[in-house]
């Protein structure tokens, strides 16, 4: 099962609700994932299909439930390549759709004539709770959300652009920050930061899931935080030993052009321990001496060494 399969699957497990809250979630389910088709002898008839089982049973009981709705739930093989199943609730012109759908707002009466309403009515979102369900609802329809294993996505797909974006900004009232862009002929309303999408599932109710996803997410970024220490080291140790084999050749110069005897003390003293010691870091050549010298001390002994060395070389080209 998929993480996306077992959102769903969770949120669908919950199937205790009022009126309003199974309006606002049909509705969203409608919107995403259902279809209008015209019969003859001017009827209607609205379908949804979904290859989520725990979804198919979750509408069907809303419709019995809410609407005295009784429909069927068909099952049908998917065309698909993995030829899944697929569960189908259709409401027809018996069963009063029209009424079913003006209360759920995918119609709406204006003047007498009847059209479909592609925005989010506010009436069915009209508190914080029925707004949560209404998302809710429209993740089941047409929502996923990626393995978090792999990558951080969470997006719903619609196929009108005004409802992309009411339900973009409807997202956003929970301080997120969701996107929309076109992919083909579907608009996607999109998250892809990690933390927000653990906010989205706590507002969709799956909270075993986002715990899940959350452990993942730690998880990640304890490893990256190791990768990055590590790097890190690697990096500073390269640097150490490059420096170290540098200073070591410096003073070899100068010791076989002019001899060390000629240096400064103090810069003899650091040149004959870097020439004995040359795996320790700055500083412990630093402690070794006596008095000891701080690491900068010791690092600006080792430049005047090797500024020597730069001259005796440009000296003898």
């Amino acid at each position: 099962m998929s993480f996306s399969s077992k959102v769903k699957s969770e949120v669908c497990r919950y199937s205790e609700y009022n009126h309003k809250e199974a309006t606002a979630i049909l509705s969203a389910i409608m919107k995403s994932s259902g279809t209008l088709s015209l019969e003859g002898n001017d009827k209607i008839s609205f379908k949804v299909v979904t290859e989520n089982p725990a979804i198919g049973r979750l509408i069907f009981k809303l419709l019995k439930e809410h609407f005295s709705i009784h429909t069927e739930l068909m099952v049908r093989k998917s065309n698909s390549l993995k030829k899944n199943n697929v569960y189908i609730a259709c409401i027809t012109e018996e069963m009063g759709v029209r009424n079913f759908l003006k209360e759920v707002g995918i119609l709406k009466d204006t003047k007498g004539l009847i059209q479909l309403n592609y925005n989010i009515p506010e009436e069915i979102i009209s508190d914080d709770l029925s707004i949560r369900m209404y998302i809710r609802g429209a993740f089941l329809g047409g929502g996923s959300v990626s393995n978090p294993e792999k990558t951080y996505h969470l997006e719903f797909v619609t196929h009108d652009e005004d409802y992309a974006a009411d339900l973009s900004k409807l997202i956003n009232t929970y301080n997120l920050s969701s996107k929309m862009i076109k992919r083909k002929s579907s608009y996607v309303v999109y998250i892809k930061e990690g933390e927000q999408i653990v906010d989205l599932l706590n507002i969709i109710g799956a909270h075993s899931s986002l715990l899940d996803f959350e452990n993942v997410r730690i998880m990640k970024e304890m490893r990256n935080n190791v990768n990055r220490l590590v790097n890190c080291e690697t990096a500073n140790l390269s640097k150490t030993v490059n420096a170290s084999v540098r200073q070591v050749e410096s003073i070899k110069l100068i010791e076989s052009e002019l001899g060390l005897a000629r240096l400064p003390e103090n810069l003899r003293e650091i040149a004959e321990l870097r020439l004995n010691y040359p795996d320790e870091s700055l500083k412990e050549l630093g402690k070794m001496l006596e008095p000891p010298v701080g690491k900068s001390g010791v690092n600006h002994r080792l430049r005047r060494i090797e500024k020597i060395a730069e001259e005796i070389r440009k000296e003898g080209k």
